[in-house]
């Protein structure tokens, strides 16, 4: 076990690497900040398909009426993404800058939407085709929106600008700034789009579907789909949060099924593709990633352990919302090579019986987009429409889930039980009476200095990869504060969602799935001034858990004591 613990480890930085390239992240992040688009969307097409399933159709006028909303977000989602794309980007850029010579985020969005217009509109005989600014140009808009940051950054770092009198005003000056990186964008996608559209009569949008369309067809079979989920678990078994480096690979293709699905329902067929974005959040990852959904319960009911006990009682409520760090970190299960099989072949089966479900017999796929903390077996059954075979689908695999993991949790409760045992008789035979747990007392020694610690107004914010956990513990902190009467403001983000009001943050915490993420969020702190500080796993959970030592680390880390090295 010590051998594959090391190979691990070994593998841990390379992947890092991966998932905190700029990047991968500005592309990530570009599409996490959409994802309100789809949910929105999701809800008329709820509203207007789902009755069908017993029977009830909305007159034509009504459907119509209520698809309309989902025409002008998902319809125009990668022109969207383009834009939140080419901020995330330039965000990160603008670290690499003087404070006093930033690109402007707003120009370049303006410019990236301008440039993905005119690579995604197709004229024809029958007017305009706005095929390719929904979901179908979303792999274009990633494009745009990576290039056109750099053509500002470019630009602004080495002067390439209109200069200005010292007597013009700021605000007009910069517009001027502005004019040289805009004209090169745009005139860059347009002698593109000129170039494609004369060899090939496509624009760059559509002949970017045309390359990648065995790509989007090899991910939808048994052996893509397997690939998929096996990846996202390996990665975060690692101990590198696994959609963060999947998901943006796969983010375009999940997006593209879930409008092509739509479309299928709009005209009355069956949703057919199988690899959408809740079809990661349920399916693939039932409970979380590894489908981990079972397990906080297998824990809690069946552990021996009291080891075993406790955390299967901390994690079972997070598990059922898809928040599995309790249970993660707690077992643990990460890095615990009893546990490696099982991690991989669960969302490997899960994901490929959905497949059968769905080709062979005909179930719907997930055509609505509901929010990633809906408890999978709910998300499953109504993201397919209600279809009848989707309760069949969640109570096999619930039970086939239990079966795989539960041999393994077995082995490792039987070890653990054991452990406990010896340990127990050999205080027994000493005369040593077993400890009692006295952190909360030690803290409450301490809470005079911890006072003493916050004397200002203090932003503090937790980052985590879906902001679950990170919410747990900035509402604890915000309660201790609230109780002993401190300026202490806490804030939890999903990362992706954290470039809102990081930047005004005195102290910011990292769970451990955020580690592979420390490099990038280092260059922020740094630039900010603030202060930046990783957890371990048992060490975060327990944070969450409990109240006073969370309060006393954040006290600490404002002291520097816990800074990372």
């Amino acid at each position: 076990m010590n051998g594959f613990t090391k190979a691990m480890d070994k593998m841990k930085p390379k992947f890092e690497k991966i998932a905190a390239n700029p990047y991968v992240s500005a592309v990530r992040d570009g599409f996490i900040a959409a994802m309100p688009i789809i949910l929105f969307s999701s809800l008329f097409t709820l509203i207007a398909y789902v009755p069908n399933a017993w029977g009830f159709y909305w007159p034509k006028a009504v459907e119509n009426a209520l698809v309309l909303p989902y025409s002008y977000s998902m319809g125009l989602l990668a022109l969207y993404v383009t834009a939140t794309c080419a901020k995330n980007l330039t965000d990160y850029k603008n670290l690499k800058l003087p404070k006093t010579n930033q690109i402007n985020p707003m120009n370049v969005i303006l410019a990236a939407e301008i440039s993905f217009i005119i690579i995604a509109i197709k004229v024809g005989k029958n007017g305009l085709d706005l095929t390719y600014l929904g979901t179908q140009g979303l792999i274009a808009s990633y494009i745009v929106g990576l290039i056109v940051p750099n053509i500002y950054y470019a630009c602004v770092k080495n002067n390439v600008t209109i200069k200005m009198p010292d007597v013009v005003p700021q605000n007009i000056a910069q517009t001027f700034k502005d004019i040289f990186p805009m004209t090169f964008s745009v005139a860059l996608f347009w002698i593109v789009q000129i170039i494609l559209n004369q060899l090939f009569g496509a624009n760059l949008s559509e002949c970017v579907v045309k390359v990648l369309s065995p790509l989007f067809h090899a991910s939808d079979t048994y052996g893509g789909l397997a690939l998929v989920a096996g990846a996202m678990a390996f990665f975060w078994f690692v101990g590198v949060q696994g959609p963060s480096i999947v998901a943006p690979a796969v983010a375009a293709i999940e997006t593209t099924n879930v409008g092509l699905n739509q479309q299928l329902v709009h005209a009355g067929m069956q949703a057919s593709h199988a690899l959408t974005i809740n079809c990661q959040d349920y399916v693939i990852n039932m409970g979380g990633t590894g489908s981990t959904f079972v397990v906080p319960f297998i824990f809690l009911l069946l552990a021996k352990s009291a080891q075993n006990k406790a955390a299967g009682k901390a994690a079972v409520i997070p598990g059922c919302f898809s928040v599995n760090e309790p249970i993660l970190f707690g077992a643990p299960i990460i890095m615990n090579p009893v546990f490696f099989i099982p991690f991989l072949v669960t969302p490997m089966f899960n994901v490929c019986a959905y497949k059968f479900f769905v080709q062979v017999l005909h179930m719907n796929a997930l055509y609505n987009t509901l929010p990633w903390t809906v408890p999978a077996p709910i998300g499953i059954i109504v993201s397919s429409g209600f279809a009848g075979l989707s309760f069949v689908y969640v109570i096999l695999t619930l039970v086939v889930d239990t079966l795989i993991w539960l041999p393994f949790f077995k082995f490792y409760d039987n070890d653990l039980y054991k452990q406990e045992q010896a340990k127990l008789a050999a205080e027994q035979a000493s005369g040593v009476a077993t400890a009692t747990d006295d952190s909360t007392a030690s803290l409450a020694a301490t809470d005079k200095e911890a006072k003493e610690g916050i004397t200002k107004d203090t932003n503090v914010m937790v980052i985590c990869a879906g902001g679950g956990t990170s919410g747990i513990l900035a509402k604890a902190l915000n309660k201790m504060a609230k109780e002993r009467n401190l300026p202490l403001h806490a804030a939890a983000r999903a990362y992706g969602q954290h470039m809102d009001i990081i930047h005004d943050m005195d102290l910011i915490i990292l769970a451990p799935q955020m580690d592979s993420m420390k490099d990038n969020l280092k260059e922020i702190a740094d630039h900010d001034g603030s202060k930046l500080v990783t957890t371990t796993g048992r060490q975060y959970i327990e944070l969450t858990q409990k109240p006073d030592l969370a309060f006393k680390f954040v006290v600490d880390s404002l002291e520097g004591k816990n800074e990372d090295k």
